[in-house]
């Protein structure tokens, strides 16, 4: 039975299970928003809020300790320059688990795990990532035109020849 045991296990050890959550809650203070399963999330909500505490408090300590926790010290100067002060008057309840569906692979539930506050920083990569995409495809299109142009000329040249 598990009566009063506060932590999931995740089907890892503990070195595996530190290191996942390590890595997923830089992910998501980096990324503003990830999908994962709903035990992943629910596992590493406690350990964002911690991190996003420590961000509002401020101080060198606050910064060492996150540091220690963090993947990178990029995540760590975007958790105490931007994230942190988004939620000066808050106390707690900084994330939100949206359920998503399943998996097409192995069928597993999946949600997407976000920082409150997150749509604008979203809707902002997602214009960035439409632009480059029309930008790829217009340079894709001329090539595509110029081949053709090389290959109608060809073909002429060899018409001419015989």
């Amino acid at each position: 039975m598990r009566h009063q045991i506060a932590t999931k296990k995740l089907g890892r050890n503990t070195s595996h299970r530190r290191a996942l959550l390590r890595n997923l809650v830089t992910s998501l203070i980096m990324e503003e928003r990830i999908e994962t399963t709903p035990a992943k999330a629910k596992a590493m909500r406690p350990h964002v809020e911690k991190m996003i505490t420590l961000g509002k408090r401020g101080d060198l300590s606050a910064r060492r300790l996150a540091l220690g926790y963090l993947m990178t010290r990029a995540s760590v100067d975007r958790l105490f320059d931007t994230v942190a002060p988004r939620f000066g008057d808050r106390n707690g309840g900084y994330l939100r688990i949206i359920h998503k569906g399943f998996r097409k692979g192995d069928g597993a539930a999946t949600c997407f795990i976000e920082l409150l506050g997150s749509e604008k920083f979203i809707e902002k990569k997602r214009e960035k990532r439409a632009e480059v995409r029309a930008k790829r495809k217009e340079e894709i299109q001329k090539q595509m035109e110029a081949d053709q142009a090389a290959a109608a000329e060809q073909a002429g040249n060899t018409e001419g020849e015989k």
